[in-house]
């Protein structure tokens, strides 16, 4: 079971994400907040997320409130303790500059949002398969203490 931090302020999107991911059949603990100040706090277990688990894979979109997708990818690709975390950037935006943007900030993927249902479930199912079943991922944070 992975550990997933979904950081999203869509309600909706956050609703139908954690739907995709049941419809993959393997069960994954998604924690969501809905903007980059709070995914840092939860990243750097900061406040009430003092007990929270370390991600082995982060969802993050791009256009948030307070700290925006961009400014949050650099902050945890700078960061020791956390730049070894896989991020997914899952984004409405096609902007070549976004994406270019985001790799140069050492983003693992970006991914558009489809619009239809059975192609976001699809996409979800792709990451599932690949992230948490194909991919070999460096040791958590929280297995090196």
């Amino acid at each position: 079971m992975a550990e997933i931090l979904l950081i999203e302020d869509n309600p909706g999107d956050v609703l139908l994400t954690r739907e995709a991911f049941k419809e993959c059949g393997h069960e994954h603990n998604i924690f969501a907040v809905k903007d980059g100040i709070e995914g840092l706090k939860y990243l750097k277990k900061e406040g009430v997320y003092s007990n929270a688990a370390t991600p082995d894979l982060v969802l993050l979109d791009l256009n948030l409130p307070r700290k925006d997708g961009r400014e949050l990818l650099k902050d945890i690709k700078e960061n020791e303790e956390l730049k070894t975390i896989p991020v997914i950037i899952l984004s409405t935006s096609k902007n070549e500059v976004d994406i270019e943007k985001c790799y140069e900030l050492n983003v693992n993927c970006y991914i558009t949002k489809p619009v239809e249902l059975d192609n976001f479930i699809e996409v979800i199912r792709s990451i599932e398969k690949y992230w948490m079943q194909s991919a070999k991922l460096p040791r958590t944070i929280k297995q090196l203490i």
